[in-house]
């Protein structure tokens, strides 16, 4: 009898279980997917105060030239993403995504310019592959994945109030900030940035001082510990992807509605267009225009509509058009959301669409994202 693979633990494992969380495995590790309070009310939590993620199964990796010059690190990391990252200043990080030669994306991730060296955060489930890409595509670099870091995610409204108090410095940071910070006597990474939409930051911290950082923050009496539950349903929301679900190794940015992403530079006319994986089914995306488009999706009544769900231009089987590649029910919201991917044709707002959901059809309208107004602090 085959054994199940033996999960991984974040340095904050002994934590969660301490905290009362019901544990999953996700991406190999195994994480806490709600805490006794409830993914609705640690997802209301999030939006109202501030939350608290354990997000140290993602991937932090150093890419740092052999001459120890940034802008080679910078010229080597832009033949694999079509994002400046020349331009990208000491201090600030921004999102970008791996491109296949297909044009797919084969992870996104955030890039932040160290000074003398890159820090990159990638997806956990890709986060082996992406070190190989990396290593075997970097010409000039060395690139180091940092497994002696936890990291955690701080996320909501007073999620500046509550670091504060730890590190005053936390209330000069803008949206998209990095620097080093001392924390509980902890050499810490903080940027100004998140997954949830609202304003927030992520701390990388030395595993072994991860605990003690977390026990600070939670102390604060508008900090509660969020789940993976909560973190899908904030995210969604926010009209944010997932790797796997809304974006993976068949989509391009632009189908994905990702373009915004890519700075004027990369692209055609731009100069440093080109030159990375995929660029000519990218380039031509962007000037003839996708055939399909990552859309919101508002079902009508209060059922949600999972990841999955065919999408169809009538409420019949007749007219299949699309999927829905997440969906759940949004707290804020009050209702369900979804996003998936539409004909071009049908993307624009307003446009219906169909789900099939056990044998009915249910109508969708095509909506702009994000569902809520994001809080980040620029």
């Amino acid at each position: 009898m085959d054994q199940a693979p033996v999960l991984k633990q974040t340095p904050l494992h002994a934590l969660h279980l301490s905290l009362g969380a019901k544990m999953v495995p996700f991406a190999g590790y195994d994480m806490p997917v709600q805490y006794p309070l409830g993914v609705m009310k640690e997802h209301l939590h999030t939006r109202a105060a501030a939350g608290l993620f354990d997000v140290s199964h993602m991937g932090q990796v150093v890419v740092k030239a052999t001459s120890g010059k940034l802008e080679e690190a910078a010229l080597a990391l832009e033949r694999l993403v079509p994002v400046d990252i020349l331009g990208l200043k000491p201090g600030r990080q921004r999102y970008g995504f791996f491109t296949g030669d297909n044009g797919g994306i084969l992870d996104d991730l955030m890039i932040a310019n160290r000074t003398d060296h890159l820090l990159v955060v990638v997806n956990a489930a890709c986060r082996d592959q992406d070190v190989a890409h990396m290593q075997a595509h970097l010409a000039g670099c060395d690139v180091t994945l940092l497994d002696d870091r936890a990291l955690l995610a701080l996320q909501g409204p007073k999620a500046e109030e509550v670091l504060a108090n730890l590190w005053p410095g936390a209330s000069e940071m803008k949206f998209m900030d990095v620097q080093d910070v001392t924390i509980t006597g902890s050499d810490c990474i903080v940027s100004r940035s998140g997954y949830s939409g609202e304003d927030g930051f992520e701390i990388s911290v030395p595993g072994d001082k991860a605990e003690e950082l977390a026990k600070a923050l939670l102390a604060d009496p508008h900090c509660e510990a969020i789940g993976l539950g909560a973190r899908d349903s904030l995210r969604l929301e926010a009209g944010l992807c997932l790797y796997g679900n809304d974006i993976d190794t068949t989509t391009s940015p632009v189908e994905a509605s990702l373009e915004w992403a890519m700075q004027k530079v990369r692209r055609p006319g731009g100069e440093r267009a080109g030159g990375y994986p995929g660029a000519a089914r990218i380039e031509e995306d962007l000037t003839q225009g996708p055939v399909r488009r990552r859309v919101g999706l508002k079902p009508e009544g209060k059922a949600p509509v999972r990841s999955h769900a065919i999408l169809y231009a009538e409420d019949s089987p007749e007219s299949p058009v699309g999927e829905v590649t997440s969906g759940t029910f949004g707290p804020s919201v009050e209702g369900p959301v979804a996003m998936g991917y539409v004909p071009a044709s049908l993307a624009e707002p307003g446009s219906r669409v169909f789900a099939e959901v056990r044998g009915k059809y249910l109508p969708l309208t095509v909506t702009a994202l994000p569902f809520i107004k994001p809080t980040y602090k620029r």
